[in-house]
This record gives C-alpha cells, structure tokens and sequence, in this order.
C-alpha cells in the first residue's frame, strides 16, 4: 500500500531524526527493516509500520546479515558519527560495492565533513549554528528552542527522507545508486530562507520578538483566557483583522493603525484585555463563524478530538496510543494504516524481498 510500494529501506537503529525520516518513508508505503542493536533502542513511536531485525553489528556475523540485507535493497539509512559505519564495514563503499543502486542514506547533525563533523550536538545547537535559534523568543528574553521540531525533525529527518526520495527518482534514469548527506544543521539553515528574504528586503529589522512573524506584532500571537487557556491570533491581512476586532468587540476608529509599531503596545494591552474576560472555549464559538485566523490553542492530548482533525481522520491508532496519521494524502496510493513494529529476522526479509 502507499505510493512507496515495493521499496525496500533498511533502517540502522538511531537517535529520533532518522527513525522519524524512516518512518515517512514507511507511512508512504516503503518496506522499512529496522536493524536493532541487541537489547533494543529507544526510539517510542517512531517505530511504526516496521519490521525489526536484531543484529550486533559490532560482530561479524551480525555484519554479514546487514550486508545480505543490502544486496536487496533500495536504499539504507544510518545516523553514525562520520567513520563509524566505515568501521564497522558497512560504510557506503562496502555496501554500493554489494549493490550499486543502492541510495546510501547519512543523518548527521554537522555533516560528514567540516570542523565539526565528529562533534556531538543536539537539536538546539544545529539551530544556534544555522542561525534559526537567535530569533526564536520574546524581546528582551534569551532565545527558546520550539522543542526538537526544527532541526531534528525537519531539517533532519524530513530533509534526509527528501533526499532519498531525490535520489531513487534520479536512479530511473541513471541506474546507479548513491550517498545522500543529510545535515541537521545544513537543514535548519535551509528552514530560514524565507527569514533571509524578509532580512535582505528590510522586512526583519527588529530585536528578537518585535517583528511581525515572532510574537512582536500583537495580531500575531497568543492570548490568555479566563479559563487558563490560550487563543493564537494570525490576523496579518486586512480582511482578517477586521474579523478580528469584530470578533472582539473592538471599535478600529478607537484603535492606533494596525501596522504602526508605534501602538503595538496599545494594541496589545487591549486584545488581552478582551481575551481575559472569556474562556477558550467562548472564543472559541465566536471565531467559528469569522474568518478571522483565530483557532484555540490545544495540547497534543486535546488535539485528536478537534472536530477538523476528526473529520480528516488526522490521527490514528497505532497499538495502544494516538498518533498523527501519515501525510500527505494520495488519491489512488493511499497507505495503509501504520501498524506497531512487528519482530522479524534476516532470512524471513530476504525470503519475502526475493519473491
């Protein structure tokens, strides 16, 4: 099932970035093998739709059953520091010389190459080399990484399952297989090209937090309610926030101009106030009928319940727990729905690869 049908990936367990590009590849239909260290890893839910081999692959048996493995696959997948998989003897060179269509996929933070290749980092810090952490956060305050979203899921995993993607669409023509090098760093860079745009066309002037996309203008942010609960406001076009102000029962001729930074502060003072004297769920009814970009601001946990996510049935059952469903939608290719990682070994995969 899946647009991905019929190709075969095999995964080496890592960290969340590479099993998450993984798991794209197998939401779209992809025959995901993910190769185990004994005793496991922890990888949560990011395990779904696949099968699990284990091998030691720091024995040569354990070696030879990967390699075997690659002989039949399309592509591979692995998030070592740069030089291990080469130590271990299953870096891209052993294994296009066993299969020269192979797409060698490597998710590193820094790359395989530069100063700092070899060192270790998280999320955080691929966000603070590319220049996409200094913006994030309120004036005034330090910069606040938006969880691991943006360079380890993003720029990382999604970059990496794009790139495979990229390179089994350019073997149909050429034959042979290659190395993808997915760089979380080099991804979070990539996510702020439309930030440097707004810098070269002199649209992002401002310290962090007083610009119009991060939390600086007042019709673009979040608003307390009575209740404890949130409401985010994305009105940035006329038409949107006239909605708004009707919609909170506000008078524009008793208001600065919109887009004068001058009175953001004004502004700001008084959507609050308004906000603070409904619940969420108040607001909530009397944006339904405005298009105003008004939505509730909901937990993980409340999100499934959401009548539009309902409706695009946007999350599913997977075991025992909800997850978001795969995206994006096929008309003709539709996966199927993802299933817990079943318990596999080498010579059941080949058996099925090779019918």
């Amino acid at each position: 099932m899946g647009p991905l049908e019929g190709v075969r990936v095999v995964e080496l367990a890592g960290l969340a970035p590479g099993p998450f590009g993984c798991m794209l590849l197998a939401d779209l239909g992809a025959d995901v093998v993910l190769v185990d260290r004994p005793g496991g890893s922890d990888v949560g839910l990011l395990r779904r739709g696949r099968r699990v081999v284990t091998l030691d692959l720091k024995e040569p048996a354990g070696i030879a059953g990967l390699l075997r493995l690659v002989e039949h696959a399309d592509v591979l997948v692995e998030g070592f520091r740069p030089g291990v998989a080469e130590r271990l003897g299953c870096g891209p060179g052993v294994c296009l010389r066993r299969n020269p269509r192979l797409v060698y996929a490597r998710l590193t933070g820094w790359g395989q190459d530069g100063p700092l290749a070899a060192r270790a980092g998280h999320d955080i810090d691929y966000l603070a080399v590319a220049g996409a952490l200094e913006p994030l956060g309120r004036t005034g305050e330090r910069p606040h990484a938006p969880l691991n979203l943006l360079a380890d899921f993003a720029g990382g995993g999604m970059l990496m399952a794009v790139g495979v993607l990229a390179a089994l669409l350019e073997r149909e023509r050429s034959g042979a297989g290659q190395v993808v090098d997915a760089a979380m760093v080099d991804g979070s860079a990539l996510l702020t090209t439309f930030l440097h745009g707004l810098i070269a066309a002199g649209r992002w002037s401002g310290p962090r937090g007083a610009n119009l996309l991060d939390g600086g203008a007042p019709f673009y942010d979040t608003y307390a309610t009575s209740d404890g609960g949130f409401m985010a406001v994305g009105a940035i076009e006329p038409a949107f926030y006239a909605e708004l102000l009707a919609g909170l029962d506000l008078d524009p001729a008793e208001l600065p101009a919109q887009h004068d930074p001058g009175g953001w502060p004004v502004l700001r003072r008084r959507f609050a106030e308004r906000f603070a004297q409904r619940t969420r769920e108040q607001w909530t009814v009397i944006f339904t009928e405005r298009d105003a970009c008004v939505t509730p601001v909901l937990s993980p946990a409340e999100a499934p319940a959401h009548p539009h996510n309902v409706a695009r049935q946007a999350f599913v059952r997977v075991g025992d727990e909800v997850q978001p469903a795969p995206a994006p939608r096929f008309e003709r290719t539709p996966p199927a729905t993802p299933s817990p990682p079943v318990p596999s070994d080498v010579d059941t995969i080949l058996r099925d690869w090779s019918s």
